[in-house]
């Protein structure tokens, strides 16, 4: 490659944090370099310092203790580290955007997806209030938000978790940048919107000559979409080199477990023996639509829309389905976070007419594990404070030293270092802050407990540990499950029994092997050959 080819050039970069007069460096001297129209994948494990390089190269580390022992950052030959703050806010969002791992936490929730696209394109010199909001529906349509004309007026909140971060990828492509930065772009996504999403960044790359650095732990999409792959670990680069040469023919053995790891072993047997723990019937969950001046109901949104559950001791009760098709609602419902109607039963007790206050003693018994780790931790909060939260409301009577132990605890079964506890969330990669929520639900010793997309944050090496360390709880403590999630393979790893849910319905019901094995609805088997295109891509048995 010659040095005038080189979009973007980082030679020798290292960043280290010093907290308490103790120094640590999270990037160890890493080089590479991006040609425009091309695609330079970094992977790795939570922790390896991806997300760090990726931030380090737009200077958003920002004002906290992170500094640059050595290293230049090159783009256009101009090195980023060095030029001032008000000449880097003209390259920020026009020359070069990102797109951040969490999308809850990059929107603004108090304003509408209208006002925060439209805010960077007048920003960037776009005017006119019309030309504005036409250009914002295309965006949106671009990204696959279903009827793009009728969300401008939309929440964050009002959005589901793929739906978000397609805003924000359309937020980054606003002005056509020459170089992509994606930290995790389809971690909320399901397999279709997933395939929809990498087949339009290649669309734009191949239009526009735009370079993507993509950060990703998805094996998968790296095999799909780049062309190049550096793979870190402890902050270094321990291999590099073309994606063909790296999947085929790996040197270094860290990058050969990389590529072996994923979700194994059975999970338990459908029983309808077994004691249920939660059932609805004909459950509904449907938020009204409201227009005009007066604010008129004109419609709803059937979230969840006559559905019927039952889950299981010791069993997982797989939700599956597209973003939007109302699957978080559902496990929300259940656990009497949300309005709904129809019958909902505990332990054979209806607890759908249940207020707040009768609520609270079983709050213990039925857990969450949220989608958005960052979003669901308190930012101002120690880890040690995070878990032991519901123990000081639900066992008053525990000692401040007992409670520390039960943290300590929890934080060993879910692989994370109990003399850490007295860190805060951000200190945290995105996978480690997913298993501190994890800890947090299990501290309480509950019976039910809603996974959703609790591996969604993970590498896949880790995601085959939290498999494993669920499959464990459940087994040692006749846990039962509800686990919703995109990611197939998961599922089939952990789920006992299974429904696919489309806009809000149940679409195919019954024990998860036999969908798996002969999935009979066409949405179904649709889903299916998107999820397992995109695993075979990654161990090449199919080639696109």
């Amino acid at each position: 490659m010659r040095p005038s080819d080189k979009l973007l050039d980082v030679r020798d970069l290292s960043v280290a944090f010093t907290q308490g007069g103790r120094t640590s460096l999270a990037v160890d001297r890493v080089s590479f370099s991006l040609e425009r129209g091309r695609t330079l994948a970094i992977v790795g494990e939570s922790g390896s310092g991806k997300s760090v390089t990726a931030l380090s190269v737009v200077r958003l580390l920002g004002a906290t203790s992170a500094t640059h022992p050595s290293g230049e950052v090159f783009f256009r030959g101009r090195d980023l580290l060095q030029i001032r703050e008000d000449e880097l806010r003209t390259v920020r969002g026009k020359a070069i955007t990102m797109v951040f791992q969490e999308p809850m936490t990059s929107l603004n929730p108090l304003h509408t997806i209208e006002k925060q696209i439209g805010e960077i394109l007048e920003l960037h010199g776009m005017r006119g209030e019309e030309k504005i909001r036409s250009h914002i529906v295309e965006l949106l349509a671009e990204v696959g938000i279903p009827e793009p004309a009728t969300r401008l007026g939309a929440y964050p909140h009002q959005l589901s978790g793929g739906q978000r971060q397609r805003v924000m990828i359309a937020m980054a492509l606003a002005n056509r940048p020459d170089l992509f930065i994606a930290d995790e772009p389809t971690t909320a996504l399901d397999v279709t919107v997933q395939a929809q999403i990498l087949k339009l960044l290649k669309e734009l790359q191949n239009k526009h000559g735009m370079a993507m650095l993509f950060i990703t732990h998805d094996l998968g999409i790296v095999r799909k979409i780049a062309d190049d792959v550096c793979v870190m670990q402890h902050g270094k680069i321990v291999e590099a080199g073309p994606v063909a040469q790296i999947f085929t023919t790996p040197r270094h053995p860290y990058t050969k477990a990389l590529l072996a790891a994923e979700p194994k072993g059975d999970a338990p047997k459908s029983d309808d023996r077994a004691k249920p723990v939660v059932t609805a019937d004909n459950l509904r969950v449907w938020f009204p639509i409201k227009r005009g001046f007066l604010r008129k109901t004109v419609g709803h949104i059937k979230a969840v829309d006559g559905i019927s559950v039952t889950v299981r001791e010791g069993q997982t009760l797989g939700v599956v389905g597209e973003s939007g098709s109302g699957k978080t609602t559902l496990g929300l419902a259940l656990l009497r976070l949300i309005r709904s109607e129809g019958p909902i039963c505990y332990l054979g007790s209806r607890i759908d007419g249940h207020d707040s206050n009768a609520m609270r003693p079983l709050r213990r018994d039925m857990q969450i594990v949220f989608q958005d780790p960052y979003g669901s931790l308190s930012p101002r909060m120690s880890v040690a404070d995070i878990v032991a939260e519901g123990l000081e409301v639900q066992h008053k009577d525990l000692s401040y030293e007992a409670r520390r132990e039960i943290v300590a605890r929890a934080l060993k079964d879910t692989g994370l270092d109990p003399a850490a506890m007295d860190r805060y969330p951000h200190e945290f990669s995105g996978g480690q802050r997913q298993r501190i929520a994890i800890a947090r639900a299990m501290a309480l010793e509950p019976r039910f407990v809603v996974l959703d997309e609790p591996t969604s944050a993970l590498d896949m090496s880790v995601q085959a540990q939290i498999v494993d360390l669920l499959r464990d709880l459940q087994k040692r403590r006749n846990l039962a499950y509800m686990f919703i999630s995109h990611d197939l393979k998961v599922v089939r790893a952990l789920a006992t029994d299974l429904i696919v849910m489309r806009h809000g319905k149940v679409v195919e019901k019954g024990p998860a092997a036999t969908i798996f094995a002969a999935p009979q609805e066409d949405y179904t088997r649709a889903l299916f050959a998107a999820a397992f295109r995109i695993e075979a891509d990654a161990s090449g048995a199919v080639s696109q």
